[in-house]
């Protein structure tokens, strides 16, 4: 038996917001993304490198003020892409924890927290 990819899907509340954050701050990119219809909500998917999250708008996916963990092997250089960044919400730091791992933690404009992980699993 074997199991994929998790691939999370974080709430959002405000598309420019969303856009703001996940592709001009964190450097995600667009996917694709979905309309029911015009005026509806909208369901996108954005990645970074092998990194895929899906934000929705719609109220019944999920709840606001998640929590997820994305290793990465650069953690570093990518806090030092983002302190570049002209991004007024955000100055994100590097926290070295007592599990043997280095951690930055930054919460989007709607409440979910990402965890940038030095982490390894196996």
């Amino acid at each position: 038996m074997s199991f994929g990819k998790t691939t999370p899907i974080l709430r959002i509340f405000d598309e420019a917001r969303a856009r703001e954050f996940y592709v001009g701050f964190l450097g995600f990119k667009v996917d694709w993304e979905h309309r029911f219809a015009p005026g509806m909500p909208l369901y996108l998917q954005v990645s970074k490198g092998a990194c895929v999250i899906h934000l929705s708008g719609h109220h019944g996916d999920c709840s606001p003020g998640a929590a997820m963990r994305i290793e990465t092997d650069e953690l570093d250089a990518f806090q030092a892409e983002l302190l570049a960044r002209p991004y007024a919400y955000a100055r994100p730091h590097i926290e070295d924890t007592p599990w043997d791992s280095r951690d930055m933690s930054i919460k989007d404009p709607f409440g979910n927290r990402l965890t940038f992980t030095s982490a390894v699993s196996t």
